[in-house]
Parts: C-alpha cells; structure tokens; sequence
C-alpha cells in the first residue's frame, strides 16, 4: 500500500469535487470569509464534533443531520468571523438558512449540505451578507479552487492548511483523500478546537466511515494541544462520494480498510500538525513521546498533561532545558509512574535517568532546544504503552493575541 501526498493538493483534488469562496464581509475587509465545498454525487459522512457543553447553533444543527443523512451529503458550506454560537434561536434559524441557501442555489436535495461556522462567539450572524456570499459563491464552483477555500476559513491563523494524498487500495484501485482545516488557538482534545473538512473519492459505507475517522482523528486532530482550551464549534467532518469505483469498503479490517485508513490517517495527522505549527504566537513545534507506559492510554495522558503544561511551555520558549517541570507534569498526570524508573530527553540528549538529573551541559541542551523544531521524551519503564502528541510554545504574542481578540 502507498500512500503519496501530492503537491499542492488540497479539499478539491479527489474527483468530483468542486469549491468556491465569496466575501461577504462578516467580519474581515477585503478577503474572502465563505467557503463552499461541493461533490457531484452523494456522499457518505462522518464527523466528530466539541464535547463542551456550550455548543454552538451549526455543531447543534450538524449532529442532527448527520444522524438523519450518513449516507446522502452533497456539500459543506463554512463562514469565518462569526462563530455563530451563544446567539439563541436567531443562530438556529441561520445555520438552517445557510444549509438551505445551498440546496436552492444548487438545486441540491433537502438535508444535503453540512453547515460550519468560526469567529467571535455571542454576535450576531449577519445572514443577509452570507446569504448574498453563497448565491455568489454557488457561480464560480470549480476543482481549482481548493486553495482558496482553505484560506477563506482563516480567522487567526497566519496561513491556510491543505493538502492531499494518493492511496493505491490492494484491489488496484487509487483513491485521493483531500483535506483542509483551519485553526491556531483555543486547540486541545476532545476536540481540537478547530473546522476540519477531509474529502474523498473512495467507496466507504457510513458505519465504517465513522468508525475510521475515530481512529484517526486518536492518532491526530485528538493528539494536539496549543492551549488546553476547547471551544463551541469544534467540528471534524469526512466525506465520501464513491467516485473513485472501489469496491466499497464494509470492513475496516479489510486489507482495502486498513489501507484507507493509514491514507486518513496520513492526511489528519499533517493537517493537524499543521495546526499546531501554526499555534497562535508558537515560535516552536514539539514533538513528544511517551513510552514504556502501563497501556497506550496512560501514555497519551502523560504526554498530553506534558503538552498542556503552561510551564513546561514556558521553559520551551525560553530553550531553558527545565527537566523539573517535564517530570512534575508526569507526576500529576494521573498517569501510573515510579519516578526511580523515568527516564527523559531533550532533544536527543538524555537528562534524567532514575529519577535523578544526569550531569549535562547546560548550554548545549539550550541549545537543543533553540530551534524551530524539538523532541521531548519520556520513558515510564513500566510497560509497552506508547503515544506521541504535538504541541508548542507559550510566547509573549499568545497573549497579546487573546488579549485583544475581540477588540
């Protein structure tokens, strides 16, 4: 099985998809702030969406149809700058009015298009301006616009986040998985916070569907922590439209299944490590593993309670080589631990051993950690339990860049 992502690859490249923007001026001048995303015959879907309890009116409105149509989406429609969420049965009648101004404008069947929504919470939507941007939008659909859907759906991230892979199947067939997400602050499971849309040309029936997007969204968009808050609109849809003439996939554990499910797999992980590359103010991406963990469980609470620890975050920014901070976050993890049995790196250089620090230089570990890119990791000693997760640095800019979110 291989899978190959394709340059420049993107929401739009798996055949029979087509995408549009449109601004409207939600909230940003002089760009586009809506994306369409549309496929030429019914799709198989699945989605996983925020566990906070405040959710907002498309999350509301997406669970429902996802329950009523797995099998018959055409179309995802998302606007950026207004989430759309604390806005009572106004926000209802605008995520229903946004589904619907799809279906018209496309002469789609009704209960066929996903709605999304990013931005400030507890304003208005302004669904006239919207309304206007997907009649707009609904003329200029076409496969090379993958792009520029991508970037549509920015609020504060710094660049777009797209790609693509090819997957030839055992059976000889080649599907094409796309993708695009959008997302740089308030990110950590369960959900991220974030708007994923994967696409794809491979036949897959709706229970199976689901079933591998769980078990890649575990190993991806559910593996990566900015800030350790989660948010009211967080939302990660898959759809399928069959287009690529596989025989359809029943059975996950089929040699066909577990193929699609390494290419999904493949495409989440990149689009959420590009999420996290991309961390409101981030000045680094880390990498951190967790192994010799009781079970793979305890090993991704360990690695994740490291992710989110605003001080070992802090050390981070700072390349300070703080092993203190690394090993107190595992302590409280809730994970099993016998500190005389930790072991921990940074950056390749090993810095404790038996719980006890181990004589390192100072500057040459700062060093290691004065870079773009860096590995933490950790060794329990305990067992075969493994996990790797992602996450960045706390920097001045993050909250400069909260502080005046709304203003």
């Amino acid at each position: 099985m291989t899978v190959t992502f394709l340059e420049d690859g993107h929401a739009a490249s798996p055949t029979g998809w087509v995408a549009a923007t449109a601004q409207c001026g939600i909230k940003y001048k002089g760009r586009d702030d809506l994306a369409l995303l549309v496929s030429a015959e019914p799709c198989s879907a699945a989605a996983i969406f925020t566990t906070n309890k405040v959710k907002a009116a498309p999350v509301r409105y997406d669970m429902e149809l996802v329950r009523r149509s797995p099998a018959s989406l055409r179309a995802v429609v998302i606007n950026a700058g207004n989430a759309n969420a604390c806005t009572g049965p106004d926000g209802d009648a605008a995520a229903l009015a946004m589904a619907q101004a799809v279906e018209s404008a496309l002469a789609l069947p009704a209960d066929s298009v996903f709605v999304m929504s990013t931005g400030t919470i507890g304003v208005p939507m302004p669904i006239a301006k919207v309304l206007n941007g997907i009649a707009a939008a609904a003329t200029t659909l076409a496969p090379n616009h993958g792009i520029a859907v991508a970037r549509a759906i920015m609020t504060t991230d710094t660049r777009p986040k797209y790609c693509a892979a090819r997957v030839v199947l055992p059976s000889g067939h080649t599907i094409t998985i796309g993708g695009m997400t959008k997302g740089a602050g308030m990110i950590h499971p369960n959900m991220a916070t974030l708007l994923a849309t994967v696409t794809s040309d491979v036949a897959v029936n709706p229970a199976c569907l689901d079933v591998a997007l769980r078990a890649a969204a575990n190993l991806s968009f559910n593996s990566i922590s900015i800030d350790g808050d989660t948010s009211t609109n967080d939302t990660l849809l898959v759809l399928a439209n069959g287009t690529a003439n596989n025989p359809q996939i029943e059975d996950l554990a089929s040699p066909d299944g577990q193929a699609f499910l390494e290419g999904l797999t493949a495409v989440c992980q990149h689009l959420a490590k590009a999420v996290v590359r991309d961390g409101e103010g981030a000045t680094r991406f880390v990498t951190i593993t967790v192994r010799g963990a009781t079970d793979n469980a305890d090993a991704k609470q360990a690695a994740m309670t490291i992710a989110k620890s605003p001080l070992v975050k802090t050390a981070l920014y700072g390349a300070d080589p703080n092993w203190g901070r690394v090993l107190c976050a595992l302590g409280y993890s809730g994970a099993e631990i016998d500190p005389d049995k930790v072991l921990l790196s940074f950056g390749g250089m090993r810095v404790l051993e038996g719980g006890m620090p181990l004589p390192f230089d100072e500057k040459t570990a700062s060093d290691l950690l004065n870079v773009p890119e860096i590995t933490i990791d950790a060794d329990l000693g305990l067992g075969d339990g493994i996990a790797t997760v992602w996450t960045c640095d706390f920097s001045e800019n993050y909250i400069k860049i909260n502080a005046e979110y709304r203003t």
